[in-house]
């Protein structure tokens, strides 16, 4: 006899609509009520149909009421394992087009680089030691109009213009990344500022990576930090001048609920040219003491660094930094005094010392203001010579760190030289 399956009975409950039945439509990002009844078993199919293929609009963009989307305020050592985790996950390619992925992609969260184009720019391979990687390029530019006394200059900055890829072994404990800068910039060796990152990471051991290459330097937070997630056009004085800074080294970065780290031991050279000028050690240590319970009180970051090593001179930075994140708040405040350092602008002999505070509101997911006071001394063994420079700024996140606007104004006070201000412009775009 001829034997059939069942129909399931459950399948008309699912995609019948019944009499009175009502339909909670949890979609994101509906700008109507999504709560409606249907009346004898005829549902209002062109109401359906909008709450089924509602996208985001663009009066999101100006929804001062909004939720913030993300997971607020990464330490460094966090962020180095979001991206490899958000590198993780599935491929989802729409078939919209390119200009239509971008303005109907939901792209909410700050605290992490995002790319327009990801699932489309990831490519899985069935053969060589490769299994998968996804390619990207990123750019930063900017429009300064400066006063310096009587003068006044308008300046355009190709702050960063970055082509690369994250990629992932057969053996899934094993990832590299490689970018490169192409642009070339003016009063820098082309060759040295070539190579942005170059590393293999493993993560072979629990809530551990062990990265080896070129990679970022974690003498303090800011200076540490990826250029994409900055929340000012320009790093803090004590940043760039201490930090912002690559090495080769070996580095063990662990991340666990109530304390991470990074140490790491290298050369001293800040670039893939520079070979091995001297050894350098660098440390870190993150105390998260509300741990599990930062989404009640919020997250509270307390952390200290040492930066050490011989290049020409030998040269030792200390670091402490303190940070705290609540819903829409956002504060910190960092602080270094070196024997001598070695950040971006290569080795110095000073005793320097400097402080940057940071006060941030985030009025929804995409609009930010923030303020910063910064003070830098670039030899206590002088006097009169303090820097400091006073910020305000606006973050327009369209589509997260995707596609970003900034506005920034800086009024830098200083005792031996003519004050300034500048009005600065900024575009990020990362595909």
């Amino acid at each position: 006899m001829p034997v059939g399956a069942k129909e399931d009975p459950t399948e008309e409950l699912l995609f019948e609509f019944q009499n009175n039945e009502i339909v909670l439509n949890t979609q994101e990002n509906l700008l109507q009520d999504t709560l409606y009844s249907v009346q004898s078993g005829q549902p209002n199919l062109e109401q359906s149909t909008q709450l089924s293929t509602q996208k985001y609009t663009w009066r999101d963009l100006f929804d001062f009421d909004g939720d913030i989307d993300d997971d607020g305020i990464l330490d460094n050592t966090e962020l180095d394992f979001e991206i490899f985790k958000n590198f993780d996950r599935d491929i989802e390619v729409s078939e919209d087009s390119l200009f239509g992925k971008i303005y109907h992609s939901k792209i909410t969260r700050t605290d992490i680089p995002s790319y327009l184009y990801q699932d489309d720019l990831t490519f899985k391979f069935e053969k060589g030691p490769v299994s998968k990687i996804q390619t990207y390029a990123g750019f930063r530019g900017s429009l300064n109009s400066i006063w310096l006394s009587d003068d006044y200059s308008t300046e355009y900055d190709n702050l960063t213009t970055q082509v690369g890829m994250y990629g992932q072994f057969k053996n899934p404990n094993y990832k590299f990344k490689l970018a490169v800068n192409p642009i070339p910039k003016s009063g820098t060796n082309y060759v040295d500022r070539f190579i942005s990152d170059a590393y293999v990471v493993n993560t072979s051991i629990p809530n551990h990576q062990i990265v080896t290459g070129y990679s970022r330097v974690q003498t303090g937070v800011e200076g540490g930090t990826s250029s994409y997630i900055l929340p000012f056009v320009t790093r803090s004085q004590i940043a760039r001048n201490f930090g912002s800074a690559r090495s080769l080294a070996v580095k063990i970065i662990g991340n666990y609920q109530y304390v991470d780290y990074n140490m790491s031991v290298g050369s001293a050279g800040r670039y893939v040219t520079s070979g091995m000028p001297g050894a350098e050690f660098n440390g870190w240590v993150n105390i998260k003491p509300f741990g599990n319970k930062s989404k009640k009180y919020g997250k509270l970051t307390i952390g200290g660094g040492f930066n050490g090593g011989h290049h020409g001179n030998d040269y030792s930075v200390g670091s402490a930094y303190i940070a705290y994140h609540h819903k829409k708040l956002w504060t910190n405040f960092e602080a270094g005094i070196a024997d001598g350092y070695n950040g971006s602008k290569g080795p110095s002999s000073n005793e320097a010392c400097g402080y940057a505070y940071t006060i941030g509101w985030k009025f929804n997911p995409h609009l930010q203001l923030l303020g910063r006071i910064d003070q830098f001394d670039p030899n206590r063994n002088k006097s009169n010579d303090l820097r400091r420079e006073y910020t305000v700024g606006v973050n327009w996140f369209i589509k997260g760190q995707a596609l970003r606007l900034i506005l920034n104004y800086v009024y830098c006070d200083n005792q031996n030289m003519a004050n300034s201000h500048k009005l600065i412009m900024a575009t990020q775009v990362m595909l």
